[in-house]
């Protein structure tokens, strides 16, 4: 049995101050807030990137700037979401706890220019996670909560439901994650890191009672087996 830690990023594992990082971008490219919100998030293009609708990092920026109609450095970008974004120590060391009893994942509803700069922009998962677990939702072709995304980190890691956990600070998403069967933990501000530690030393304590007790039945079955064989063999 192999435990799957999945975790999402953004108000988890790090502080995420969207207005700091709208402001930014006000700055660059000389929109409001209201004007940025308009152009770009309401019209669903967001969305639609965490998603998986744009085809790579480069066509979702130039999607960007086709909206907001400036030639928005991609160096720009990135430093405008990394302003918004600080590590919550606890929530890592609840990771590394988490990396000692399984295998762990990220999953953050964020589009393929994140995804590329994501060991730029958290580079305090890098040592928990490693590059080739740092993964949006635009990877999987779907965005939390739809239940296809979880499926598809299940067979991605070749991981049954019931051994994997979810952690996530959105009632929906974690609502999305028990639909099909995984173990979920909204995470709170007043817990915080410690909450989400104890949540993963539970899991992971009834994950090997229950492997001990299907590994008690099987056991129980082999020897009623040889009862048998052995009883046809006597007469």
């Amino acid at each position: 049995m192999a435990l799957l830690f999945i975790f999402d990023m953004d108000n988890v594992l790090y502080d995420y101050d969207w207005r700091t990082r709208m402001a930014a971008l006000s700055e660059l490219t000389g929109h409001s807030v209201p004007q940025l919100r308009e152009r770009w998030w309401r019209t669903g293009s967001e969305e639609k990137a965490e998603a998986g609708g744009f085809a790579s990092a480069e066509d979702y920026l130039d999607s960007f700037r086709a909206a907001v109609g400036v030639d928005v450095a991609e160096e720009d970008w990135v430093r405008a979401r990394g302003s918004a974004m600080a590590p919550f120590p606890e929530s890592l060391d609840a990771v590394s706890r988490a990396a000692e009893l399984g295998r762990v994942t990220l999953l953050t509803n964020n589009g393929p220019l994140t995804a590329k700069h994501l060991p730029r922009l958290a580079p305090a998962l890098v040592p928990l996670f490693g590059h080739e677990h740092l993964r949006t939702s635009s990877q999987y072709g779907a965005r939390k909560p739809d239940p296809r995304v979880f499926e598809r980190v299940l067979e991605r890691y070749d991981t049954a439901p019931e051994d994997a956990f979810f952690a996530d600070d959105l009632t929906e998403n974690v609502a999305g994650a028990e639909s099909v069967g995984i173990t979920a933990h909204l995470f709170s501000p007043a817990t915080g890191g410690p909450g989400l530690r104890d949540a993963i030393e539970r899991f992971a304590r009834d994950a090997a009672a229950r492997a001990g007790a299907a590994a008690g039945a099987r056991a129980a079955g082999a020897a009623e087996a040889t009862g048998i064989e052995g009883g046809h063999a006597g007469r």
